[in-house]
């Protein structure tokens, strides 16, 4: 019987994609499946899959289904009593999977369990966030984040008030490593499709406290994280990382929550514009506003 079902989605990232599978597969664990689910890669990372690690069950993709896709498709393929999503851009340690699926055998009053990531040098990623607010878009990619990057409202969100070396229970972790219950997907569901690359664990772990179940932060486990090695990458970054924001506040924010954001965003704009002009009077190099006032425009109608 499988108890731990481990599903990766891949979009160009062979390199990281082989280290993450080589420790996976030499990790210690419990009866283990891997699923990895490639987002129509074009650098040969499916090949790599298929030829080098064989035990893996690959799903090709003749396109991009985003993460939100690609996660749902190994999700819905997952036989495990415990499905833990691990991005492509991370290294398991130690004793990382017996931990976190111990934890939530024992503990069957929570969802989910996440280690802590660190970045490659081996100092801590302070991934962990609080849920946002209407607030948060006022002051998180304003003007205002770089004016007053201590206010009170960053601090809250970003959990500033808390150096992520300590056990604890939270509200939002990161997806790049989350184990999950079976019964929990049973109940809350997978991923919100509509949240194609950005936001959709924000929303599932949202849904999960709602439930009254809770979320546990390991920090005795380590897992390596290449922050956003595969986005990075993805030339739509910013329009889709909007429309994903802005799909998110209005499903759990309420109809004003639509105007609100795209209020928050021409804030931005005017700023970056100001910003421009100013440089320009400086002398200084400046960046083209017009790209930025089509995506506006288009956002606008969304």
């Amino acid at each position: 019987m499988t108890e731990l079902s481990i599903v990766i989605p891949s979009w160009n990232t062979t390199d990281l994609l082989r280290a993450c599978l080589a420790s996976v597969v030499a990790a210690d664990k419990p009866e283990t499946e891997i699923i990895v689910v490639d987002n129509g890669s074009a650098d040969g990372s499916p090949d790599m899959v298929e030829r080098e690690f064989p035990e893996v069950l690959l799903v090709k993709n003749d396109e991009n289904r985003g993460f939100a896709g690609g996660c749902n498709q190994g999700m819905e393929l997952a036989r495990g009593d415990y499905v833990l999503l691990l991005n492509s851009d991370t290294e398991l340690r130690g004793s990382v999977l017996p931990r976190l699926v111990d934890f939530l055998r024992e503990h069957p009053d929570y969802a989910a369990a996440a280690p802590k990531l660190v970045n490659p040098d081996g100092s801590t990623q302070r991934a962990c966030k609080r849920f946002p607010s209407l607030a948060t878009a006022l002051f998180f990619g304003t003007p205002l984040e770089r004016w007053w990057p201590e206010s009170p409202e960053l601090r809250r969100y970003f959990m500033l008030d808390w150096d992520h070396e300590g056990e604890r229970d939270l509200e939002q972790p990161p997806a790049a490593c989350l184990l999950l219950s079976r019964r929990t997907l049973d109940r809350v569901g997978v991923f919100d499709e509509d949240l194609w690359l950005f936001y959709n664990d924000v929303d599932l772990s949202r849904r999960i406290a709602r439930t009254g179940l809770k979320t546990r932060y390991l920090s005795d486990v380590e897992v390596l994280h290449h922050e956003g090695a595969s986005t990075k990458n993805f030339e739509g970054f910013l329009p889709v990382w909007q429309e994903n924001r802005l799909a998110y506040y209005r499903k759990h924010h309420g109809l004003l929550a639509g105007p609100w954001v795209k209020a928050c965003v021409a804030f931005t704009l005017a700023g970056h514009a100001v910003a421009q002009g100013w440089a320009a009077v400086r002398g200084r190099p400046v960046e083209p506003v017009r790209p930025f006032v089509t995506m506006f425009l288009t956002f606008l109608r969304q």
